[in-house]
């Protein structure tokens, strides 16, 4: 099981869960969340960064020349889009991408897939309205699809206390955890990641 450690603001974050077993960090490139940094920060933290562990960058709907600046800056490996981006747009960063999907009631996840044929992987995330993600909300797990030949990442609510039952509900191939294993908004608890870790790799 793969797990990404998102949200990371620091480099002491980012060096605690990378020596805990994360296979990935995220770094939040969207002003409003309380997890953001600039670019400047986010190089910082990825020159602290072993090789082998995926640096991925998080965005909401953000003007291309926005994405690009970022890039030209910050060594990102993934880009993650996690608004109302098309394949279109999130493909011309020749980059690769995972598309966030919101579990909104009546979403149809497949046809949702497959308007994103490019896409590494699809992340699965609580749905609350006017919120792109981050809300510490699950989602009913059984929606989850078994048999759809691409990458899944469970993602919404999860802590160390229930993603070892979430894995076994969902089966993704990997799982994400922002707020779950924090001791504040955007600073990380290095004991609830090593728990988080242990339990999903366990």
């Amino acid at each position: 099981m793969q797990v990404k450690i998102c949200g990371i603001t620091t480099i002491e974050d980012a060096t605690a869960a990378v020596a805990a077993g994360a296979d990935a960090l995220g770094l939040v490139f969207y002003s409003a969340s309380p997890r953001y940094i600039d670019a400047e920060r986010a190089a910082a933290i990825a020159a602290a960064v072993p090789p082998f562990v995926t640096l991925t960058g998080l965005f909401v709907n953000a003007a291309a020349e926005e994405v690009l600046e970022i890039l030209a800056r910050v060594p990102l490996n993934l880009l993650q889009f996690h608004g109302d981006e098309n394949a279109g747009y999130c493909a011309q960063f020749q980059r690769p991408y995972i598309k966030a999907l919101r579990m909104k009631d009546g979403l149809d996840v497949l046809a949702a897939m497959n308007e994103h044929p490019r896409a590494r992987g699809f992340l699965l995330d609580a749905y609350r309205p006017g919120v792109p993600g981050g809300t510490g909300e699950t989602f009913d797990w059984q929606r989850v699809p078994q048999h759809s030949g691409r990458s899944i990442v469970l993602a919404g609510g999860l802590t160390p206390g229930n993603v070892a039952p979430a894995i076994e509900s969902a089966r993704p191939q990997a799982v994400d955890v922002s707020g779950g294993v924090e001791a504040a908004p955007g600073r990380k608890d290095p004991e609830k990641v090593a728990a988080f870790i242990r339990a999903a790799k366990g």
